[in-house]
């Protein structure tokens, strides 16, 4: 049943990408509030969150633990990313923010602890990950594959967290309270801002990290916004020039000198690439030579966030027996359970699906021109034109047996 539903959430996330990108979101969108998904998707996410925090370092941990494959354990990691990326791709639409509810409150939370990682990591570490072990045995692959994985969750995490400081008038009184005095998110955001995780200098070379890969900057681009840099900017001024966050947040000495270090970041040249950041500079100047008034208290009742606290309260415990369950029932398939499985993710990962999304054309795999035509066998490979095919086919048999 839960394989079944990962399928339905790999489908959905493809899904949304695609009718995002071709302006067609509006059935989506009315579909999943009708429904009320979101509030059902914000709780799968925090229990797969649990699930890496709680039982997969108890795995990886099992002696008689010896997997067949580790495609299974590696799903359900995946599972985690799959379901933010759907999220960050909805959000930025006010109703699905709307009709998430209470539930926004653990969503907050969620973003507030991914962006804390973030803040705390090395960026170094990161960018060299791929040095490491050379040939890793099975739990220590999955553990590098999770940790590699954490982070660009914890990135779509800060692009969500951005869209729900776009809107927050409509959020509920709880929410905001939350993010600005319980979290204190913009001096978490100014923390990001100084030390920028999605970017290194490795033997002198700025490298950046975008679309899921690091990258070297060329001189003449170092001064670039990035998009990432871009939703800290949005989601600080979202936080701090809001009359209501005005309001409600507390200006004290510490908070005050954390938001003042961000004049040194708003350059004439980040200010002409995201020109709202004029008000930002006024805002932070009058807060400089003045006293702002204590936070109004005048929420008596606060609501808190509950899908975390459920879920470790009802299985505290009971972790390591869950764990040697799910070896026993769920991540030992036999061959035949294997096999079966593959071909279902074969579906599930439709390569008509993959190249609607992926934003170059094909190219031919003989001369690199924009190919039209694929091999109608393995639907692996293509071309250009039936010579190019032709010319290819001696060295393209042997792959195309296999994967026919």
């Amino acid at each position: 049943r839960w394989l079944r539903q990962h399928e339905c959430v790999e489908k959905l996330n493809m899904h949304g990408i695609l009718s995002a990108s071709a302006g067609q979101e509006q059935l989506l969108t009315k579909l999943l509030v009708t429904h009320g998904k979101i509030p059902v998707l914000i709780g799968e996410l925090i229990s797969v969150e649990i699930w890496k925090h709680k039982i997969f370092p108890v795995l990886c941990r099992l002696e008689d633990f010896k997997p067949r494959s580790t495609f299974p354990i590696y799903v359900v990691l995946h599972h985690e990313a799959s379901i933010i990326n759907f999220l960050e791709t909805m959000f930025f639409y006010k109703e699905i923010c709307e009709s998430a509810e209470d539930s926004i409150l653990d969503l907050i939370d969620y973003c507030h602890r991914k962006l804390t990682l973030l803040a705390a990591r090395s960026t170094k570490a990161q960018a060299v990950i791929s040095a490491e072990l050379p040939d890793p045995v099975p739990p220590q692959e999955l553990q590098k594959q999770a940790e590699m994985m954490e982070f660009e969750i914890s990135l779509k995490a800060l692009s969500v967290l951005r869209f729900i400081t776009d809107q927050v008038d409509s959020l509920p009184l709880s929410a905001l309270t939350r993010m600005l005095n319980t979290h204190n998110l913009p001096c978490l955001l100014v923390e990001l801002v100084e030390h920028c995780p999605w970017s290194c200098w490795e033997e002198g070379k700025l490298k950046k990290f975008e679309n899921g890969t690091w990258h070297v900057v060329p001189p003449e681009d170092q001064v670039k916004m990035t998009k990432l840099d871009g939703q800290v900017w949005l989601a600080l001024l979202n936080l701090l020039l809001s009359p209501e966050c005005q309001r409600k947040y507390h200006f004290n000495g510490f908070n005050k000198s954390q938001l003042l270090k961000l004049r040194a970041f708003l350059t004439d040249v980040l200010i002409d690439q995201l020109p709202n950041l004029v008000e930002m500079q006024r805002f932070l100047s009058y807060l400089a030579v003045t006293e702002p008034a204590p936070p109004k208290k005048d929420l008596i009742l606060e609501q808190v966030p509950v899908i975390w606290d459920h879920i470790l309260k009802k299985n505290s415990g009971k972790w390591e027996a869950i764990a040697k369950h799910q070896v026993k029932h769920a991540f030992s398939p036999t061959e035949e359970e294997l096999m079966l499985q593959a071909r279902r993710w074969a579906q599930t990962y439709s390569l008509d699906m993959m190249e609607a999304l992926a934003p170059d054309k094909p190219r031919c795999r003989v001369c690199g021109v924009e190919a039209a035509k694929r091999c109608s066998r393995c639907r692996n490979e293509w071309y250009c034109t039936r010579a190019c095919q032709v010319q290819h086919w001696q060295k393209h048999k042997p792959a195309c047996n296999l994967m026919a």
